[in-house]
């Protein structure tokens, strides 16, 4: 179970830069390191304009390299590169550094609960376009904090709630995220579903009045909802599929996501 819970940790590290939460309840340990290579599609058929469901589409494919590594055993430091390309753009898009805190942990009769707090920074790697729908990001750099509280139980479960503050710099809105996920790991299985919520504070609809000047104006909210199943072929490799979809949102492309990842500890 401990061999699993080292790379689930990893498996999140790829999952972050996606949604489903910047930070989680799982810890590598004192001077362990790990990567992952994650590799997805988003096939969106919709666009909300503003909350308004029009008919655009657009073909998203993504390469992710992440590495996590353990400082001690309640603190550890996660980092993320990933490249997107688009129908119109291929690049690299934004790096992501993060760094969570175990400060409060205590075990009962039924499982053990924990409390956390991350922070970090996102920032662009590269001139990317910002001025159309199928560019790869809004070049905002951009300051994370979050608290999280997570349970497992003896038996297997988890739960998990995080939630936080994106204070993002030029004209991006700010944003409040949060994230719920449910799951168990068993000896070389782990699985779990998760819903995804993100608010942003004002900024200008695309086809709004007045129009954007540029895209990194834009206010994006969503709901998202996945599943994650992940399987450990050794102590040191792991393998797992992803998938989500858009229920609602807005400024913001909806259709299914497809990944899978490789993990693999130092």
């Amino acid at each position: 179970m401990k061999t699993l819970a080292v790379l689930i940790v990893s498996l999140f590290i790829f999952q972050h830069s996606f949604s489903q939460g910047k930070i989680d309840g799982f810890y590598k340990g004192k001077s362990k390191g790990s990567v992952v290579l994650g590799l997805g599609f988003e096939d969106s058929k919709n666009y909300f304009a503003g909350t308004e469901k029009i008919g655009l589409s657009r073909d998203l494919y993504y390469i992710n390299l992440c590495g996590a590594y353990g400082i001690t055993d309640h603190l550890d430091v996660n980092v993320s590169l990933p490249y997107l390309s688009s129908d119109d753009e291929s690049d690299f898009q934004d790096i992501s550094i993060m760094v969570k805190y175990r400060f409060f942990q205590t075990t009962s009769e039924t499982g053990n609960l924990e409390f956390s707090l991350g922070a970090g920074l996102s920032t662009p790697v590269s001139d990317y376009n910002v001025g159309g729908l199928n560019d790869i990001g809004q070049q905002a750099t951009v300051i994370e904090t979050r608290a999280m509280a997570h349970y497992k139980w003896h038996s297997g479960w988890l739960a998990t709630l995080q939630s936080g503050f994106s204070f993002k710099f030029e004209e991006t809105p700010n944003s409040i995220p949060v994230t719920l996920k449910a799951g168990k790991a068993a000896a070389k299985w782990y699985y779990d579903v998760f819903y995804d919520y993100q608010h942003a504070f004002g900024g200008i609809d695309y086809r709004g009045t007045p129009p954007p000047q540029n895209f990194s104006e834009l206010g994006v909210d969503y709901h998202k909802v996945g599943g994650t199943v992940y399987r450990s072929f050794s102590e040191s490799f792991g393998a797992a599929l992803n998938l989500s979809s858009l229920l609602g949102g807005r400024n913001t492309f909806q259709g299914p996501v497809y990944g899978v990842s490789i993990v693999y500890n130092l």
